[in-house]
């Protein structure tokens, strides 16, 4: 290897490239990205503010044009592109970018929908009122300067800043494996805050939260929980949820509108509304029919239209969760300490801020106090020389020049250089009587001061009452209300947010096909119609179940085997009356060979109350009979559980909640009923077997229906396979022992057919009728008057000589629609033995 030549020195480039990158990060770090916890500002931000200080725009000046403010920062201060210096300077003025603006700018400045401001050589501007605050007291050696890029000048290092500009606007950066993004707050709040932590160094944060409740940002808009707040105070960071208000309105033409009048913070509008009728052209958000920005000089107001059928609060969740409508903003609280980026809690902000704040007022103080006693000092020497006048003329008028009259007042009079200096330049009026005077008490004034300065610097709990009367003032003249109103309780939106609670119709084939359909798809018939088409299925298949339940609605869904699966019905897939819907192994994992036999519906399975006494009665085919409590199957498991331990050749019929004070109705497809007080059935454990709740006929004999009655002026509805049925009065069956065989019920007839469903209703419940053709029919209760108990009944709906009842459903009669007779042409008029009923199909 040769020798390297002198000037060139061999350097190993990993440690070069270290060095340099390091050297390269904390530049940016410290000279770029990052605000100083002092006066919460960047450099170029500082650097922009006083640049327009010493062009002498202030807030009761005129304007200057922007390009020559940002000449002069450029030109002076600030090294790089001049639109660096113009956006810091505009955003600046942007009330919708600062919460407490520091430049008052004339011209286009931009908008909140993104448009940029217009160029520098358009727009004017100079500093708000408030800028003074942080720039007050600047020359009064309160903060340090430094040479400029080309040491010609002098800039401050930070600002005096008599507010909490950190706190106050917030900012945002990023450098180099470090970022920072600080939230803006309300001023009235962040100095009672101060104040507090003034009067108790050891305030905990969660006292100061009682005084600085949360961010407030400059766009308004609600802060959607408390949590994301909470954690940014303690540990400086924390992820706030923010959400456009809105609210409801009605159109002229009827139609219902969602009206929101801000937008959350840093969100472009127009950009967003762009997204939003987008995302509505693409289907992805249901429900809208027009979307307008009506946002002009008064404020925002964005307006949706709402399609007739659609559920404002879901569309509105909708908007919420797919939407900028509701963003977040991650506080990350990293600011330059003593040059050193650091990671601060709403107390470490406060704590520096005031110690800024002592520092600057000792500074201060210290500055007012030298400049008083320089004065005091001259005047004193005035005073002697208007004690002594008439030597002090004779000395000077004899005096060759003015160094020889200087010394000989020195040498004479006992004077400093600086005395003898302002006796010389002293004017001649100042040797009347009244200027003596006003020289004497100016003297006695100074004195005051120079004991008061004294006094400050001596007290540090009179520095902290100067610091706690200037933030007063300053709350006083530019306080105002929170902007960022609180939600405190809020959990994250849900699927169900999204979801209107609506009633749907579930049915179950006896193949195993499931589907919701809504209610109202189905239409209100009188008594002994023909019914309207409903589930569409094969030859062999039939609608087994049906039953009403919300879209929010747990269902227990028990199959005949004992085993039991949880599923919400918002997410069984949903159908037309008539399709078929789809197999329910698909959603649940059910054995081949197994069959749903009951669905419950359960609003929630989180109130411990209420799942604690609340039971769930079985009962199987045989007679068998079980109650056990609700809360043994509070817990969903993927896979389900055993509901009930099933003998053999038995299956489960039928499941219902009860209150634990229920009479307990069997009946038997013999046309028989037994009853019996609940409390006859004690409560089991999830996997017995159960008692016996009644006897049966014979081996073809099977119960057919359960019902728990806790109204005693609930009536019995029996409906047979051959579209028979009657309301009786509950009263009409005396109360037996458990397991006994019954008394009749219904008459059972080869007109009638055998028992195959029971239920209680009242003049308030509609029924919906299925029969095994896929038929339905929807009628009232109260078309049925209440007929004894072994009567035979009246027909409620008309079948063909093949067909049979499938099954029935209760709903409440505030769901049934206006009664309609469906007409079908090729039905005939039929007069029942009870009731007259007429059908045209």
């Amino acid at each position: 290897m040769t020798d390297s030549p002198e000037n060139i020195i061999p350097i190993n480039i990993e440690d070069e490239m270290r060095s340099a990158y390091i050297d390269y990060s904390m530049s940016v770090i410290v000279s770029r990205a990052l605000p100083d916890v002092r006066d919460g500002l960047k450099p170029v931000h500082r650097r922009v503010l006083f640049g327009m200080l010493e062009l002498g725009v202030n807030y009761n000046k005129a304007y200057k044009k922007s390009a020559r403010i940002v000449g002069e920062v450029l030109g002076k201060y600030h090294p790089h592109g001049d639109s660096s210096v113009y956006e810091a300077m505009v955003r600046m003025a942007q009330d919708w970018s600062l919460r407490y603006p520091l430049v008052d700018g004339q011209g286009n400045f931009g908008s909140i929908d993104g448009d940029s401001a217009a160029a520098m050589r358009y727009t004017e501007a100079r500093l708000k009122r408030i800028a003074d605050e942080l720039l007050d007291d600047i020359y009064k050696e309160t903060v340090d300067f430094q040479y400029n890029f080309d040491d010609s000048l002098q800039e401050p290092t930070v600002m005096p800043s008599r507010i909490p500009n950190l706190l106050l606007n917030g900012t945002s950066g990023i450098a180099v494996g470090m970022a920072t993004n600080m939230a803006p707050h309300n001023l009235r709040e962040v100095v009672d805050g101060i104040i507090a932590y003034i009067a108790n160094r050891d305030i905990t944060i969660a006292e100061l939260m009682k005084f600085v409740t949360a961010p407030d940002f400059p766009t308004g808009a609600t802060i959607y929980g408390y949590q994301g707040v909470k954690s940014a105070f303690e540990t400086g960071r924390g992820r706030i949820v923010l959400r456009a208000n809105s609210h409801f309105e009605t159109a002229k033409n009827g139609r219902e509108q969602i009206v929101f009048t801000d937008v959350p913070y840093m969100v472009n509008k127009a950009a967003m509304i762009e997204k939003i009728g987008g995302m509505i052209n693409d289907k992805q958000i249901e429900g809208i029919a027009d979307l307008r920005d009506e946002s002009d000089r008064e404020g925002i107001r964005v307006v949706f239209d709402l399609k007739k059928d659609a559920n404002a609060n879901v569309v509105l969740n909708t908007l919420y969760k797919h939407t900028a409508l509701q963003s977040s903003f991650s506080v990350n609280n990293v600011a330059l300490v003593k040059g050193r980026p650091m990671t601060l809690n709403l107390k470490d902000l406060i704590r520096h801020f005031v110690d800024h704040r002592h520092e600057v007022v000792v500074r201060r103080t210290r500055f007012d106090l030298r400049k008083a006693e320089e004065r005091a000092h001259i005047l004193e020497g005035l005073l002697i020389a208007l004690d002594h006048l008439d030597a002090v003329i004779s000395l000077i008028r004899s005096a060759r020049d003015p160094e020889i009259a200087k010394a000989g007042l020195v040498e004479k009079f006992g004077l400093s250089e600086i005395q003898a200096k302002a006796i010389l330049e002293m004017r001649l009026q100042r040797l009347t009587g009244l200027e003596r005077e006003k020289i004497q008490n100016e003297y006695a004034e100074i004195k005051k001061q120079i004991d008061y300065f004294n006094s400050v610097l001596a007290s540090e709990e009179l520095r902290m009452d100067i610091i706690k009367n200037e933030l007063l003032e300053v709350r006083e003249r530019y306080g105002d209300e929170r902007r960022t109103q609180i939600i405190h309780a809020a959990d994250d939106i849900s699927i169900e947010d999204m979801i209107a609670d609506d009633d749907m119709v579930i049915t179950i084939s006896h193949e195993g096909y499931i589907k919701r359909t809504p209610l109202t798809e189905y239409r209100t018939q009188s008594r002994g119609g023909v019914g309207s088409k409903g589930a569409k299925t094969k030859d062999s298949d039939f609608t087994e179940h049906l039953f009403v339940a919300s879209m929010h609605n747990y269902l227990l869904i028990f199959t005949e085997g004992g085993r039991m699966f949880w599923h919400k019905v918002y997410a069984l897939p949903e159908g037309t009356k008539a399709s078929k819907g789809r197999p329910i192994q698909n959603l649940i994992n059910i054995e081949k060979e197994d069959r749903v036999r009951a669905v419950i519906n359960v609003k929630n399975l989180d109130n411990e109350d209420y799942i604690n006494n609340t039971f769930l009665v079985m009962c199987t085919e045989k007679g068998t009979i079980k109650k056990t409590s609700l809360e043994a199957y509070s817990r969903p498991r993927l896979a389900g559980i055993n509901a009930i331990t099933i003998n053999e050749g038995d299956r489960l019929l039928d499941v219902r909640l009860t209150d634990g004070n229920a009479q307990i109705m069997l009946a038997k497809r013999s046309g028989r009923v037994v009853r019996f007080p609940e409390d006859q059935v004690r409560p089991m454990g999830r996997n017995a077997a159960g008692v016996r709740g009644v006897t049966l006929e014979d081996e073809n004999d099977r119960v057919v229906g359960l019902v728990c009655i806790s109204n005693p002026e609930t009536n019995l509805l029996v409906v047979s396979e051959k579209g028979y049925g009657k309301r009786s009065s509950i009263e009409e069956y005396r109360v037996t022992n458990r397991g006994g065989k019954g008394v009749k019920t219904l008459n059972i007839t080869d007109k009638t057919g055998k028992l195959v469903a029971i239920m209680d209703v009242n003049d308030n419940n509609g029924l919906m009728i299925i029969n095994k053709s896929g038929l339905t029919i929807r009628m009232s209760v109260s078309e049925l008057r209440v007929m004894g108990r072994a009567t035979q009944g009246v027909r409620l709906i008309k079948l063909n000589d093949t067909d049979a009842i499938s099954s029935i459903a209760k709903i409440e009669e505030d769901e049934v629609e206006e009664v309609e007779i469906l007409t079908d042409e090729t039905s005939e008029n039929t007069t029942d033995e009870a009731t007259e009923t007429t059908a045209t199909e």
